[in-house]
């Protein structure tokens, strides 16, 4: 399957590399080529904040309600090329389609309830002195760029740009070198849409990458990714200028369990927490299940069968649980990591090698994993692998659980599970993470700030504080009574 869309979105014009080189695209399920994208330059990261920068105070002076329509036209024409987004969304990552049709509704989802939050911009009086007008108001950044992760394209590039649009803002986005397509796909649909020079897609590697991070002339900056790409991005912006950056990073989440759960609804949550739909590529994966000693042999028992039990396979096909994971270094990742736990001790309940068959003899497949008797100071409960392996871990004292689930880099996520509203609420309260949920998983509430502690981000995305931060505040003071 080839996809024909081969052109980034510059100035409202679908337009090549200024080299006129070109990145291929291959399907991870096969490692066939299925497309490709223009490989930009940093002239072209200049084409395009020229473009955003022109363009940035005819989209400002917008009445909110007028920049929410052209938004949400932009919502409507992508649910009516769903089929299409779809096909090349699953494609050009290995994501199974039933969650990325959820990614896709969601960006819908969000973009009305983003725009709706437009008449939210709004500053205040504030009674500074006697007599005198003292008032606040925001203005948008102007130019912002945005650097989107490989494992939900769509989502990433559309949904969480809405803040900074409905703000007022220009965007210069540069999706994954891995997964482009999408990105390529909605180029072609917003160039009719929306003005031109508001939404602009650069494509490419590391170069563009650094030529946005590094632009004078955007002092806003987001980015969902690593770590150590985030620290990299944070020191070069630095270099530049002073820049307000938003960033939404890894995990190494914890699922804690208490033993008065029903074994079976909590095996089949860790499942679904750990995101195998997505073959683990998910930030927010609860990846450290934390059982009780008294239930852990039972609940252990119940995750090895159904994970044993998820069909891996054509990620195209509705009845699949899990496809390939994104690229040859996620597999070769992946691959590391099983040996590091087996090396360290952990015990490899199910999974750890490529499926057997004819149609995985190509392509990035690992079967879903599951090692036991991990301990917490163990490389596999430490460090993000963002793939397939569920690590199971023992406690018998809630303190020590504790200590063990807030011992990594990391606060992005974390699962408490239990009947007990007590032990809820006083764990979540010592929980470093940024996004918790009681008795459930995975969920994204819009509405509600998603963002990590320590290393897991900076900043808070999907809700009010979201679409502020795109703003800055300008506060003015009106002197009426002089002889004061």
């Amino acid at each position: 399957m080839q996809f024909t869309a081969d052109r980034m979105l510059i100035d409202g014009a679908l337009v090549a590399s200024e080299s006129n080189e070109w990145d291929d695209s291959v399907n991870p399920a096969t490692e066939q080529a299925i497309g490709r994208s223009p490989a930009a330059t940093a002239k072209d990261v200049d084409r395009a904040v020229a473009a955003a920068q022109k363009a940035a105070p005819g989209w400002a002076a917008l009445h909110a309600r007028e920049r929410a329509a052209i938004l949400r036209r932009l919502g409507a024409a992508m649910q009516a090329k769903q089929k299409e987004l779809l096909e090349v969304e699953v494609t050009d990552t290995g994501n199974t389609i039933t969650p990325m049709r959820g990614d896709v509704n969601a960006t819908v989802n969000t973009i009305d309830h983003m725009t709706g939050l437009g008449y939210e911009l709004k500053g205040e009086t504030i009674p500074a002195s006697t007599g005198n007008l003292h008032y606040s108001t925001r203005q948008p950044f102007g130019v912002v760029g945005r650097i989107v992760a490989f494992n939900h394209p769509i989502l990433f590039l559309v949904a969480r740009s809405m803040p900074a649009l409905v703000a007022g803002n220009t965007m210069v986005i540069k999706p994954s070198e891995t997964s482009p397509l999408s990105a390529l796909a909605i180029a072609e649909i917003a160039k009719d849409i929306l003005p031109p020079g508001v939404f602009n897609i650069v494509t490419g590697g590391r170069t563009v990458g650094d030529a946005i991070v590094r632009h004078p002339k955007i002092k806003r900056l987001s980015f969902i990714g690593s770590v150590p790409t985030a620290m990299a991005i944070q020191r070069a912006a630095a270099e530049v200028a002073v820049k307000k950056v938003t960033l939404e990073l890894g995990g190494k989440n914890p699922m804690i369990v208490f033993p008065d759960v029903d074994l079976d609804e909590v095996a089949e949550a860790a499942v679904k927490g750990m995101n195998f739909t997505w073959s683990g590529q998910s930030c927010g994966s609860l990846s450290r299940l934390m059982l009780h000693e008294s239930i852990y042999d039972a609940v252990l028992e119940r995750v090895v069968a159904r994970v044993a039990a998820l069909k891996v396979g054509d990620p195209m096909r509705d009845d699949t649980d899990m496809g390939p994971v994104n690229s040859r270094v996620q597999y070769e990742k992946v691959q590391r990591y099983v040996g590091i736990a087996k090396d360290d001790g952990a015990r490899l309940m199910t999974g750890g090698a490529r499926p057997e068959g004819a149609m995985f003899e190509r392509g990035y497949w690992i079967r879903p994993t599951v090692f036991a008797g991990v301990e917490g100071h163990m490389r596999i409960a430490q460090e993000e692998v963002f793939g397939p392996i569920l690590s199971v871990l023992k406690w018998s004292n809630l303190d020590q659980a504790i200590e063990v689930a807030n011992s990594t880099q990391y606060g992005l996520t974390a699962a408490i599970w239990t009947h007990d509203i007590g032990n809820a609420l006083g764990t979540a309260a010592r929980i470093n993470s940024g996004y918790q949920w009681v008795n459930g998983y995975s969920t994204h509430f819009i509405g509600t700030g998603f963002g990590g502690m320590g290393n897991s981000g900076v900043g808070r995305e999907e809700c009010l504080e979201d679409i502020l931060s795109y703003t800055e505040t300008k506060t003015v003071h009106v002197i009426l009574n002089r002889k004061r």
